[in-house]
């Protein structure tokens, strides 16, 4: 336990240099999108074009020296990670117990107290805006994404905030596996490296990008909204934020990233179905692509994707076409 509350402790203050959450846009204006980072003592990012755009829908200015948040949430860190200091000399497990409840305190206060600044930016719009859309809303989401006007508003936890929610995880596991073995203070403390483990396979499983499974016959294409049946042309695209996007055809790909489905700045990869092994994915710029108007796809996308030319003469000596590079396919230019 002793290990336990020392690294909590000093990542609790490596939070207090570190942004804690962002609020990123996008727009066709704006293709390399804006953000706002939120620190402990202030905020960072494209605040003052940010304003500039509130400024047309009526909502205020953004400004570090009118959230009294920024003065004390510095001070509100600090002490708790110096209380740590405190329960890891006196060593007991009431008092761990304590500083861990105290810790689901301020974590809970925050985010309400971040709700309630985002409900009152968001509702109390100046009535003499430029741009006035009668029952329109400016609130941005909590956490996750949001459609405002031709904006794209995606709030997540920055580097700060991930560790804020690494140390929650870490103090839970230990709390739960003290009380689970009734650990008490002359007994061997908890593993540390147990605990970092269980964490990193959080962050993992929090922050994958690849491919996600898809089940055919029950999930339908995200853009035709057909159900996907055939796995020879399925396809996937992911967001910088993790969300996967899944197609029954090429067609449909290319057609949802034309229409702006996903801003093209949040892309973070695009996966083929192998036609020539069902069930593997390949990411796009790692294929090769059979081009053929005999290759039927399901909504007449008529390309097939495959792991190497060797495994693309079977099918090109049946369907014909030409053999084609995903530059030269590739929607996103």
């Amino acid at each position: 336990m002793k290990a336990v509350t020392l690294a909590c402790s000093l990542l609790m203050l490596l939070v207090l240099a570190l942004p804690i959450w962002k609020i990123e846009l996008a727009a066709p204006q704006y293709p390399e999108g804006l953000v706002l980072k939120i620190r402990a003592n202030g905020l960072e990012g494209n605040v003052d074009v940010i304003n500039g755009l509130n400024h047309y829908i009526g909502m205020r200015h953004l400004h570090t020296e009118d959230f009294i948040e920024f003065k004390v949430l510095p001070y509100i860190i600090g002490c708790y990670a110096a209380l740590g200091i405190v329960v890891l000399l006196l060593n007991r497990r009431k008092l761990f117990n304590a500083w861990f409840v105290l810790f689901l305190f301020i974590a809970i206060v925050s985010m309400i107290d971040f709700y309630r600044w985002e409900y009152d930016y968001g509702h109390d719009l100046n009535p003499d805006a430029p741009i006035k859309v009668p029952g329109m809303s400016y609130q941005p989401p909590l956490i996750g994404y949001k459609k405002l006007l031709n904006f794209g508003a995606y709030s997540i936890p920055d580097t700060g905030g991930w560790i804020f929610v690494g140390v929650g995880v870490i103090l839970l596991v230990t709390w739960y596996l003290n009380r689970r073995k009734k650990i008490k203070n002359t007994a061997t403390p908890v593993s540390a490296a147990g605990v970092t483990a269980v964490l990193a396979i959080f962050m993992l499983t929090s922050c994958s990008r690849g491919p996600k499974e898809l089940r055919y016959g029950s999930e339908a294409c995200d853009f035709c909204k057909m159900t996907i049946l055939d796995s020879k042309y399925a396809s996937q695209l992911i967001s910088t934020k993790g969300k996967a996007y899944k197609f029954d055809d090429s067609h449909c790909l290319f057609a949802f990233i034309k229409n702006g489905g996903v801003w093209r700045n949040e892309i973070e990869g695009v996966y083929f179905s192998d036609f020539a092994g069902a069930g593997k994915w390949i990411k796009a710029d790692m294929a090769v692509f059979l081009k053929s108007d005999k290759l039927n796809g399901p909504m007449g996308g008529n390309v097939a994707a495959f792991m190497s030319v060797e495994s693309l003469k079977a099918t090109q000596a049946l369907a014909g076409g030409e053999i084609v590079s995903w530059q030269s396919i590739n929607p996103i230019k």
